[in-house]
């Protein structure tokens, strides 16, 4: 591949519910320091819940907090770091040349939600529901919020691609990068879901909402006592380049992303086909030109669903069962599933082990469910390992969608 095509990551910009930035996210999770706490929701009541505490007044006045979204100010956070953290000469860069690129899992319910309890107040006069409801809940939100807060000119989207969001809004990225179409992009994923009652309703009434005494053990991926899904707030942002634009700069790189892919599974709402998953994967490894003993890390996207664990642990055993030396680890499993965000920041949970060679591990994995047995599962305590040159990120949604990112450690 010419220069001009390898994409690299130049700064990074992160809220986690165990982190407000990478190295405290990432010290988080090789203590085994989880982010879920005990949450009160409306109707619901006392819930499970990854939750964020990152200062929203750092980038923002409180008129525009007030006047955005959760999601906004998340994805306004995430990108002010990744651009002060990419050393980038903000005041003299070409604005219009920017682009920015964000996944959602969904967007505008949590608005709604709030502006209808509102007017029931109210007895439904609708003369008290709010005149910013239409631009807080137009799914190009977030990415629009981030463009007024910088000053960005150039292009922006919110991409819906359930809880495969996250990786696809790197993958955007890279694809516009290399078209030309911009000279900067600014990509990732964010959730807010945590501030809508019906994501965690409609969870309980599929039998899919993890329920624990211990906050901090409810998510147990591959666990034989998983019992669902934690939702989980979060957003991540990183900066992209075109490597001679980085090198001429003189920018730190973080890593390089080489292979990425989606597809679809076309066959369920919301049960994953592992089959797919599988040719999600090789065709990324395809397009990064690797094989499946070239991966050191595969960072997984299970979310302690039953049987969504199991089928991602098929596709896994189908693709890299003949690979002794790699690590297979969770983050869902520190701060519960952060939909999407969930992809973009289980990527960089996992980049700083290009330096420290550490992967990370799997939290509450104490009786691996046979079904999902993986022999490479990094299981409650961190493995050193003795390479780490590439990781793979597993990203899955609804409505059968699937997003897979390969990242290498830069070299010239």
């Amino acid at each position: 591949m010419d220069d001009q095509s390898r994409i690299v990551i130049t700064g990074i910009g992160l809220t986690a519910p165990n982190g407000n930035n990478l190295d405290e996210f990432r010290q988080s999770l090789l203590a085994g320091r989880s982010g879920v706490v005990d949450y009160n929701i409306r109707y619901m009541g006392d819930v499970l819940a990854g939750v964020c505490n990152f200062d929203e007044l750092r980038y923002q006045k409180r008129k525009e907090v007030r006047r955005g979204t959760r999601a906004g100010s998340i994805a306004v956070y995430c990108a002010n770091e990744a651009v002060n953290q990419s050393g980038l000469d903000w005041e003299n860069v070409a604005r219009d040349r920017v682009g920015v690129y964000l996944g959602i899992t969904e967007h505008g319910n949590v608005e709604t939600e709030n502006e209808v309890y509102e007017i029931s107040q109210f007895d439904y006069d609708t003369k008290v529901w709010s005149h910013h409801h239409n631009p807080r809940t137009v799914a190009n939100n977030p990415a629009g919020e981030v463009t007024l807060n910088l000053g960005i000119t150039g292009p922006h989207l919110t991409l819906g691609a359930a809880c495969a969001a996250g990786n696809a809004g790197f993958i955007q990225g890279v694809q516009m990068l290399r078209l030309n179409e911009v000279d900067m992009a600014l990509c990732g994923g964010v959730s807010e879901s945590i501030h809508t009652f019906g994501i965690f309703a409609s969870f309980q009434s599929q039998g899919a909402l993890a329920v624990n005494e211990d906050p901090t053990k409810a998510c147990r991926p591959f666990d034989v006592q998983r019992n669902g899904i934690v939702v989980a707030e979060g957003g991540a942002v990183c900066t992209l380049e075109r490597l001679p634009d980085a090198l001429a700069r003189g920018a730190t790189i973080y890593g390089e992303i080489i292979g990425y892919a989606m597809n679809s599974d076309a066959s369920d709402f919301v049960l994953p086909n592992s089959t797919r998953q599988a040719e999600c994967i090789h065709l990324a490894l395809k397009r990064a030109g690797l094989k499946p003993e070239d991966i050191d890390i595969v960072s997984s996207h299970a979310t302690a669903t039953h049987q969504g664990d199991i089928e991602e642990a098929k596709a896994l055993a189908s693709v890299f069962g003949d690979c002794p030396n790699l690590a297979i680890n969770n983050t869902k499993s520190f701060i519960g599933h952060a939909m999407g965000a969930a992809g973009a920041l289980e990527m960089l949970g996992n980049l700083p082990a290009f330096e420290d060679g550490i992967a990370h591990a799997t939290l509450n994995l104490d009786e691996l469910d046979p079904e999902c047995k993986l022999p490479q599962l990094v299981q409650n305590t961190p493995r050193q390992m003795e390479r780490v040159e590439c990781i793979l990120n597993n990203s899955f949604g609804m409505l059968g969608i699937n997003s897979v990112l390969i990242v290498k450690k830069y070299s010239a």
